[in-house]
C-alpha cells in the first residue's frame, strides 16, 4: 500500500477582525476626545459655583492676561487692533457670543474696557468664562 503524502497547507493567519476592531477603537478615541482651546497667556480663571451652559456655535474667545494683554485666535493685538477686529464682525456681532477669558489677577478697569469695546461693536451676548469651584 503506498501512501501519497498530502500536501500540507500553509497556516495563515486571518487579520482582518483585529483590523476592525483598531479601526473602531480609534473611532471611539477620536469622537469621545474633546479638543480643548487654550491661549498663549497664562490666565488663571476665577471660581464660580454656577453651571456651564451649552457651547454656541458663533462665538468670539477673548484671553485678557493678569497684565492686561489681549489675545484672540493665539495672537496678541493691541488694544486699536482689538477694536477693529470686533468692529470687524459688523452685523455678525449681533449672533456671535463674546467669552472673556479674564484672569482672575486682571484689573478690573481693564476687564471693563475690553467689554464695553466688544459691546460697542454691536456684541450683545456676552460671558465671562469661570472655572467650576472645586469644594473642599
Amino acid at each position: 500500500m503506498a501512501f501519497g503524502r498530502r500536501k500540507r497547507e500553509a497556516i495563515r493567519l486571518d487579520l482582518t477582525p483585529m483590523v476592525d476592531v483598531v479601526f473602531l477603537l480609534l473611532i471611539f478615541f477620536m469622537i469621545s476626545t474633546t479638543f480643548v482651546e487654550t491661549s498663549g497667556l497664562s490666565i488663571n480663571l476665577p471660581e464660580s459655583a454656577s453651571r456651564q451652559s451649552a457651547r454656541e456655535p458663533q462665538e468670539l474667545k477673548v484671553f485678557l492676561s493678569r497684565g492686561g494683554d489681549i489675545e484672540v485666535g493665539g495672537e496678541a493685538l493691541s488694544f486699536g487692533k482689538y477694536r477693529e477686529l470686533l468692529t470687524g464682525f459688523g452685523a455678525k456681532a449681533g449672533e456671535t457670543v463674546f467669552l472673556l477669558h479674564a484672569d482672575r489677577e486682571t484689573l478690573h478697569g481693564r476687564v471693563v474696557e475690553v467689554m464695553d469695546a466688544a459691546r460697542s461693536a454691536g456684541f450683545r451676548r456676552m460671558a465671562i468664562v469661570t472655572q467650576n469651584r472645586t469644594e473642599p
